[in-house]
């Protein structure tokens, strides 16, 4: 199959992925929201960038764990059948797995991935009815863990959140969205831990 066949039918598979009945939050317009971010800064290797935004949640299972690194392993598959230097498909994925835990310590010289990583938390900071139209997608996208094992664990990743020094690494996005991420974040966690999440 030639390469540009491949690249092609790489292509419509993601798309259908992003494109899938169970999705409500993890989108083409979760996709669309950050390569829009991505146009509105300098970055340092966009390209790469805007490969990562396409392919990190390109497998988004929410009863596994592996994701982040099937996403990524997707992506060097599609750049195997690019132009790409190999240096730079190994940076796509690398961007990619990053994203398997927001909270841990990142590079902190590293200004493309910190703000790819801003990026894709924005929505936690945004205004409080998207923020819970947010989280009401994201529930919806586990409606096969019912509210006895999804609250707990939900309770555990915003604390776990909560918990973290700095959500937002670079200085533009931790000094606009910082502070209405956490109050979002924590009304939130005190909705799982009362009656559960306000109606749309």
């Amino acid at each position: 199959m030639p390469d540009s066949q491949r690249r092609t039918e790489v292509l419509h598979k993601l798309m259908a992925a992003y494109q899938a009945p169970e999705r409500h939050y993890h989108t083409l317009a979760h996709i669309g929201a950050l390569l829009n971010r991505a146009e509105q800064v300098q970055l340092l290797d966009p390209d790469v960038v805007k490969l990562a935004i396409w392919f990190h949640d390109a497998v988004y299972n929410a009863l596994k764990s592996d994701n982040e690194a099937r996403s990524a392993a997707w992506a060097l598959d599609f750049l195997t059948y690019s132009t790409l230097e190999p240096s730079r498909c190994r940076r796509v994925a690398y961007l990619i797995e990053r994203t398997h835990d927001h909270t841990q310590a990142q590079p902190p010289d590293d200004a493309d991935l910190l703000f790819f990583l801003d990026a894709d938390l924005s929505i936690l900071g945004a205004p409080e009815p998207d923020y819970w139209e947010y989280a009401r997608q994201v529930r919806r996208e586990y409606r096969v863990v019912p509210d006895v094992l999804y609250r707990p664990g939900r309770c555990k990743v915003l604390e776990k959140m909560l918990a973290t020094p700095k959500l937002f690494r670079t200085a533009e996005m931790h000094e606009k969205l910082e502070a209405s991420a956490r109050r979002n974040l924590q009304a939130e966690l005190q909705a799982w831990k009362g009656t559960g999440l306000p109606q749309g």
